[in-house]
């Protein structure tokens, strides 16, 4: 087992792989930038260091500094967390080259699936069902159109380097194709230095399906059931669901049976997960593999007693999957919530400013996956996501009214949150039957949220703003932010 690992990432991920080296009995190394100097991961690590200034590049994207930093105080091992550099191959291989051990698969296997088109000509190879498509980049706009009309429109532009939505354009009609194609590459060159576009039959209405897959060394796979993430905002998921409502036994075992023959076909090992999209005929299709720990890990945690990060850690150590395919079960019903600093009736716009206060939900069956407490800071810098709240229950709708109940206790001021959107698409008839789908949210849902919000009145509004500062008068909270020197020891070094 590893002695000391060191955590490449920040905030409530970086909190989540803590939490669990301490429950093995590892040392736990975090990094910081000069914008998280105050940040709570690095007050709960054994040991936190400077790497760098507040924009990504100069800390959380310096590859070489990091893996200096890993060289000098000793770590065993590398967790990326998710983000980041945690799909980055040539980080994987510096890493590995290192001697250092990356808790993650092979750069090679990240490189195989980090191409779009190449892991689509790899799943089509491997007879994993894909989208109607490309699997290579498009030369140029006539070659495009001739292909979009073959498929037939409407069709998707997606970036062969992509993700989170980036340089992905529908392209409904073929005058539309030419300013569409020119508008995904130079969004793909911008986010990701690389303008290489494919295309996609666009799948009307979907439901998002992805299976959480895990992999040791010695070639034993297995699955952990799915999620669904359907509900999402700008092609980013904002509400996740295990098991999905969409899905019964047949379709789970057809879907499963997928992923993994998707996770074998590159080779894969440790934790991954396998994203496919469910047509209204229950056809699947592979849509990527992220090759990494998930944003929405813990909905498989809660619902089938595996913990994720361990079981990362036990393989990259050089064990075998701790568990048989046979042992696992889904349990219950867990729903996440993201919570987002942003400004939902303003295109969810991210919302900066200082925690002034700060307020968790708590009870049976409720879990928080956070990184602040009051007077932590939302910057510009990195992602606007304060937290998961992340409820179970022994029914899907024990899990929705559980969900509600902690939403309404959770208090945050300062900065704008979309607490109360979560609330809002948790109590639809839409989210309640199961009828939703990728696009529900910008369709329906935010259309009927904003009309409902400005129906309310200027009392109503009133009353809910004395009510939340009467709150903040009257709870006594006290927190510590630092680490006592007598119980644990804290060392940071100035990493220039």
């Amino acid at each position: 087992m590893f002695q000391k690992i060191l955590i490449a990432n920040r905030g409530e991920i970086a909190l989540r792989v803590i939490r669990a080296c301490k429950e093995l009995g590892i040392k736990s190394a975090a990094i910081f930038s000069e914008a998280d100097k105050n940040s709570l991961h690095i007050h709960f690590a054994d040991e936190a260091y400077y790497i760098g200034g507040a924009k990504s590049s100069e800390s959380y994207l310096n590859k070489e500094k990091i893996i200096d930093l890993a060289l000098k105080i000793k770590a065993d091992a590398i967790h990326p967390g998710y983000g980041f550099l945690s799909e980055n191959a040539d980080f994987i291989e510096m890493v590995e080259n290192s001697g250092i051990k990356f808790i993650g698969p092979s750069s090679k296997s990240v490189r195989m699936m980090g191409s779009k088109t190449a892991a689509r000509e790899l799943m089509e190879r491997y007879k994993v069902p894909i989208v109607p498509g490309t699997t290579k980049p498009i030369k140029n706009s006539s070659e495009g159109i001739e292909i979009a009309k073959e498929i037939g429109f409407p069709v998707l532009l997606k970036a062969s380097a992509g993700g989170g939505g980036k340089g992905m354009k529908v392209v409904r009609e073929e005058k539309e194709f030419i300013s569409s194609f020119e508008s995904a590459q130079r969004e793909a060159l911008k986010s990701f230095a690389n303008d290489d576009v494919y295309i996609e039959k666009l799948i009307e209405n979907p439901k998002h399906i992805e299976v959480q897959v895990i992999a040791d060394e010695y070639g034993n796979y297995r699955h952990l059931f799915e999620r669904e993430c359907s509900v999402q905002r700008r092609h980013q998921k904002i509400i996740e669901e295990s098991p999905s409502s969409s899905i019964n036994s047949a379709l789970r075992e057809k879907v499963t049976t997928i992923a993994i023959n998707a996770a074998k076909a590159c080779n894969y090992t440790n934790a991954g997960t396998v994203e496919l999209l469910k047509d209204q005929n229950d056809n699947f299709y592979f849509l990527e593999m992220n090759t990494r720990l998930q944003v929405e890990h813990p909905v498989t945690e809660l619902v089938t007693g595996v913990d994720l990060v361990k079981e990362q850690i036990n393989i990259a150590s050089g064990n075998k999957i701790s568990f048989e395919q046979s042992s696992v079960y889904q349990n219950g019903y867990a729903i996440e919530c993201r919570i987002y600093a942003e400004d939902t009736l303003n295109g969810f716009l991210p919302s900066t400013g200082i925690i002034s206060f700060y307020r968790e939900p708590s009870g049976l069956g409720v879990r928080v996956d956070s990184g602040v407490i009051e007077g932590s800071e939302i910057t510009i810098n990195y992602d606007s996501m304060i937290s998961k709240l992340i409820c179970w229950g022994k029914t899907r709708e024990e899990s929705i009214n559980r969900s509600l109940r902690a939403l309404d206790e959770y208090l945050v001021a300062g900065v704008e949150t979309n607490i109360q959107f979560l609330k809002f698409i948790l109590n639809s008839e839409l989210f309640r039957t199961g009828k939703h789908n990728i696009n529900s949210v910008e369709v329906e849902l935010l259309k009927n949220f904003k009309s409902k919000f400005n129906d309310q009145s200027e009392i109503e509004l009133e009353v809910a703003s004395i009510i939340s500062s009467f709150i903040r008068k009257n709870m006594n909270r006290s927190f510590s932010t630092q680490k006592s020197k007598s119980s644990s020891n804290w060392y940071r070094l100035n990493y220039e």
